[in-house]
């Protein structure tokens, strides 16, 4: 499998890039070219910018309808291009193509999705937005053992934020790794606030001290 970082920011990131340091789109992933995640206000640019080919986007899950994760116009444009559009709750279980797709409740201020997806032997989980893992998207991480795991990093290093208590700072994300280590292979954040982190070069040295990766838009990882 391989995903492509579409979007790696969160909605406070302003339309408008000029003068912008460190510039993200809000976030969203394709995987395999495949399976979008998040069809948000900002697909359509990363697409063109990265050169996506959209025929061979067949299916489109949506962790939650936040402005920022989904686009009722990007879905449409898709869809007239041969792309599908699947709603998730908690407990779905899904065969789409190849792939198999587990939904699990995330902690977030509305219903959000994080996922499990499978596709032969490898196995990705896909956790934005929400703070800490829920214990029954452990138990999936246990059963599973993702290869690659994408979690949400929104706070960056701010302390005493309400905002912790739907999205992970990053001592959130530090701390669950050292739970679950040995469970998953690679560890992506995403997700990061304009307004709560310092510049991509500064976070990307800080968090590679503790095995994780920092995505950026057009970040594509195989695994």
């Amino acid at each position: 499998m391989k995903i492509l970082f579409l979007g790696t920011g969160a909605a406070d990131f302003p339309e408008n890039r000029e003068g912008v340091d460190g510039f993200r789109r809000t976030s969203s992933a394709l995987i395999d070219d495949t399976l979008l995640i998040d069809p948000g206000p900002w697909v359509m640019d990363a697409i063109k910018e990265f050169g996506v080919d959209v025929k061979k986007i067949k299916y489109i899950l949506c962790t939650h309808k936040h402005e920022d994760h989904f686009c009722q116009e990007t879905v449409d444009y898709l869809s007239t291009q041969g792309a599908e559009f699947f709603e998730t709750k908690d407990k779905d279980y899904l065969e789409l193509g190849g792939y198999r797709i587990e939904a699990y409740k995330g902690n977030h201020t509305i219903p959000v999705c994080h996922f499990i997806i499978k596709n032969g032997g490898t196995c990705l989980f896909y956790g934005l937005d929400g703070a800490w893992l829920q214990y029954e998207e452990i138990r999936a991480i246990w059963k599973h053992k993702p290869d690659l795991a994408v979690f949400d990093a929104t706070v960056g290093f701010v302390e005493k934020d309400w905002r912790v208590f739907e999205h992970n700072n990053l001592n959130m994300v530090i701390e669950m790794k050292k739970s679950i280590d040995t469970d998953i292979k690679k560890y992506v954040i995403s997700h990061m606030a304009y307004t709560l982190h310092t510049d991509h070069k500064t976070l990307a040295s800080e968090m590679e001290k503790h095995g994780i990766i920092t995505a950026y838009d057009g970040l594509e990882i195989e695994f």
